[in-house]
């Protein structure tokens, strides 16, 4: 699809509704909504706060650095005018035009000079215009703000048949279509980038959501979203007569009401809205002394019915369609008769699998995904960004924990509702098999996914491998994210779970197919699949595919790769620097889990993705749990990686790394593309980067870790475990590896879980700001 230059967007005419999207909130529940969305709490007594959908507003201890000066001043001069859709209202509708721009001169003053950032980083050299319109237009910023360009149909590409009743009879509401036209002269490219890269550390209430941006492509974004000839930018040097001003000023119009401020009070509330006059206040059509909305007349109405019509006990069902409708879900998953992608945005929903139809395209519905998914799926899917379809160009967004945290249980709540319509049929209550019943069942269901039966490795990858056909699923993910009565169901009849998919029905009105295979069985044989998926990696491979092993070789730049590895976990990546030394990150932990010299690695399919990688050349690993953690006290064991086996194959502890403060943030690639990898362990910010350093005959790969502490902590860092020997003051060797470690305070010890061994502790008292420490980790030959 290519995209003509036309800053326009195909939008349908909007609905009269108080919210876009296909939403099925009635008037007083789309009006509970706005009212958390808009605050209205902050300011008046008598209203239940409901901390899931209150809209925080936007930190602003740092907005000097992050906005233009000018953009500060018009915006608090009218902020609808120079952001439309804005919820911030204007606090200064009643004022004349001098007085709004003495006041918001003053405020704009007021707030440059709560900046604390020490310099501005230089402009950033990455991206460009061209990646950054083609990333707009796919990833998925335009399911909620609509297209800026409109798309030029490809000469290959033939027109989508609509013509069928599911499209015919779906309903017509107005898109989201979050107006976007105030950007170039809000922000630089540097500042844009720097928001869209973690725009929840700016806004924590998460409805500009993490997109999974890289470095790159968050810089890449901004150039585009800014323009090739953004407005000239003004810097106001604040003035303390002006910031007294506005400081007054802030605290005569209750900014900290909605803006957290050190040293700042938010005024007492004021009288309940119970009872109140919609015509006056707030609401009014005309401005006074009170703050102004600029809504519609169908917002209001919807605020005005909240606060009229009783509240009753909200249901389950209806708190998961305000979340949806909040966290704008509906802009692209499909729920009940609910939700789905506009028409009008449909045609930028693309895929590299177009013979997967939408399927490969349009991010699935979530009508029973609770039945569906596993809880801890849905955590890692909400909260760690997990995805199983790399062919779908759009990207599932990142809330925040903080802000979604209630949906796994509320979604389990409603699983458990609804559990007898997903039950199993009796079959699946069947005796312990004996060893060779279930060679019997794996063989069966070897052939069944097999070119000699399903053929279902025709159209999914299996542990890697890519499928001939079409590249779907990967079959090993199954067990480990589906429950499995939602597997025995699909399986039964798929059309029933997603209309226009292209998997075909095998058990056709539940009757299998191949009568000779299981004695044609279908629970049997359906069972049999599972089970042969759940064995994972460990599952032979079905006749009709075969392994590829690909070698990724580096260049004068590094190479990152990412992918599942025996060295680096399921979330592994690994890094080939150009002096031939290379190294494996365990993103699921936080820990620099391998080192090896000479070839980079061996994939099991061509190009990047999310197929297996290894070291192409014997390497050095080291453990794979926490490398962070924040002890009791010195003698307090460390936490392991949850081990599972065949005796014991639930894992005890699912969520490990986030149960001990760990949560990985991603990375950025410097100009040589070696990167920086940022994570978090509590409240303690983390980036960890390793270059290699050639000295004569040997190398060593220097690894910089710096820390970002709101306070002064302590924190331990395990550095090496095994069989270690002191080699002098500071080095530390472990077979073929010499690690130097910087002056500080070293503990070795019995290793947790294993006496025989030693793990190497540095007990690290952070500083309250920045601080870092050094390794060096150098392979030895003899």
């Amino acid at each position: 699809m290519a995209i003509l230059a036309l800053n326009v967007a195909r939008v349908s005419q909007a609905a009269d509704s108080p919210l876009p999207g296909n939403h099925p909130l009635n008037e007083k529940q789309a009006g509970d909504l706005l009212v958390s969305q808009l605050r209205c709490a902050a300011c008046h007594a008598g209203i239940q706060s409901d901390p899931v959908f209150e809209k925080l507003a936007p930190d602003l201890s740092e907005v000097g650095t992050r906005l233009s000066h000018d953009y500060i001043q018009r915006f608090i001069e009218s902020p609808a005018e120079v952001h439309h859709g804005t919820t911030m209202p204007n606090v200064l509708a009643s004022k004349s035009a001098e007085q709004k721009k003495e006041i918001a001169e003053a405020l704009t003053h007021f707030l440059i000079a709560q900046n604390h950032a020490e310099t501005k980083p230089e402009p950033s050299q990455a991206g460009s215009l061209d990646q950054g319109k083609k990333l707009f237009h796919t990833v998925g910023c335009v399911a909620c703000h609509g297209p800026r360009e409109v798309p030029i149909q490809e000469a290959d590409e033939e027109e989508e048949d609509y013509d069928d009743e599911e499209f015919l009879d779906r309903p017509k509401f107005a898109p989201i279509a979050v107006s976007l036209d105030h950007v170039p002269a809000k922000y630089d490219v540097d500042s844009l980038g720097a928001f869209l890269f973690q725009p929840l550390l700016v806004r924590p209430s998460g409805r500009m959501p993490d997109m999974k941006l890289t470095r790159e492509e968050a810089d890449s974004l901004a150039r585009y979203l800014t323009g090739q000839s953004p407005p000239e930018r003004r810097s106001i040097d604040p003035e303390p007569a002006l910031v007294a001003k506005g400081k007054q000023y802030f605290t005569q119009l209750n900014c900290a009401a909605c803006h957290a401020t050190p040293g700042m009070t938010p005024a007492p509330k004021v009288v309940s809205l119970q009872d109140a006059d919609w015509t006056r206040g707030c609401l009014s059509d005309l401005p006074g002394p009170s703050p102004h909305y600029e809504l519609a007349a169908a917002q209001a109405a919807a605020i005005a019915a909240s606060f009229r019509e009783a509240s009753q006990k909200e249901s389950d069902k209806d708190r998961l369609a305000k979340t949806l409708t909040a966290f704008k879900c509906i802009a692209c998953h499909r729920r009940d008769e609910y939700g789905g992608v506009h028409d009008d945005y449909n045609s930028f929903f693309e895929t590299t699998e177009k013979n997967l139809g939408d399927d490969g395209r349009i991010p699935p519905p979530l009508t029973g995904v609770e039945a569906k998914l596993r809880p801890l799926t849905l955590k890692k899917v909400l909260f760690d960004g997990e995805s199983v379809r790399p062919y779908m160009l759009t990207r599932m967004p990142q809330y925040g924990s903080n802000n979604l945290r209630h949906l796994p249980d509320l979604l389990q709540r409603l699983h458990a509702a609804e559990a007898p319509e997903f039950a199993l049929a009796p079959a699946d209550d069947e005796p312990e098999l004996s060893n060779d019943e279930q060679k019997e069942r794996r063989a069966a269901a070897r052939v069944l996914l097999g070119d000699k039966g399903l053929n279902c490795v025709a159209c999914h990858n299996f542990n890697g491998i890519p499928a001939q056909l079409n590249k779907g699923i990967d079959l090993l993910t199954m067990p480990e994210r589906l429950n499995k009565e939602w597997f025995h169901r699909f399986l039964r009849n798929p059309g029933a779970f997603r209309a226009r998919t292209i998997m075909p029905t095998a058990w056709p009105n539940g009757v299998a197919a191949y009568k000779d295979i299981l004695d044609g069985n279908t629970d049997d044989q359906i069972n049999a699949i599972w089970d042969y998926l759940s064995l994972g990696t460990s599952a032979q491979i079905p006749p009709g595919i075969q392994e590829v092993n690909t070698p990724l070789a580096v260049g004068d730049q590094a190479r990152v790769y990412r992918g599942r590895s025996r060295v680096a976990g399921f979330r592994g990546i690994a890094v080939g620097l150009p002096e031939q030394l290379n190294y494996a990150f365990n993103a699921e932990t936080g820990t620099l889990s391998a080192i090896w010299s000479g070839e980079f690695v061996r994939v099991n399919w061509s190009g990047q993705g999310a197929g297996d990688f290894n070291p192409a050349a014997n390497p050095i690993t080291l453990a794979q749990d926490v490398s962070f953690v924040q002890l009791d006290d010195q003698d307090a064991p460390w936490p392991l990686l949850p081990v599972m086996t065949k005796e014991a194959p639930v894992n005890p502890d699912p969520l490990y790394p986030k149960n001990h403060g760990y949560q990985f943030q991603g990375y950025y690639l410097n100009d040589a593309s070696i990167p920086t990898f940022m994570y978090r362990l509590g409240s303690v910010k983390i980036e960890d980067s390793s270059v290699a350093i050639a000295e004569q005959d040997a190398k060593r790969l220097q690894r910089k870790i710096t820390f970002d502490s709101p306070e002064p902590q302590t924190i331990w860092f395990r550095a090496l475990t095994g069989e270690i020997n002191k080699a002098s003051a500071g080095t530390y060797r472990s077979g073929k590896l010499r690690l130097s470690l910087p002056q500080t305070d070293v503990q070795l010890r019995p290793q947790t879980g294993d006496k025989e061994k030693q793990e190497l502790l540095l007990r690290l008292s952070l500083p309250q700001g920045k601080s870092a420490i050094e390794l060096n980790y150098e392979l030895l030959h003899e």
